[in-house]
């Protein structure tokens, strides 16, 4: 079950930060956040977390795909 979850948390951060990186370097205008080098910043770091726990939960469902705790 953890290996599902991680994905799901992981597309989620990775999505969220694409959209702050996007919305930092002011592609995605319209917003608070529009314009702000913090999120340009934020928002890559984000992305790499959600990618690495995509990575890692796609190896736990893979592994544990046939066992149950």
């Amino acid at each position: 079950m953890k290996g599902w979850v991680s994905v799901v948390v992981g597309a989620l951060l990775l999505v969220a930060g694409l959209v702050w990186a996007l919305q930092g370097l002011d592609v995605f205008a319209g917003s608070a956040m529009s314009g702000k080098s913090m999120w340009a910043v934020i928002g890559p770091i984000v992305a790499v977390v959600g990618l690495v726990l995509l990575v890692v939960g796609g190896r736990w469902v893979r592994r544990g795909s046939g066992t149950r705790a």
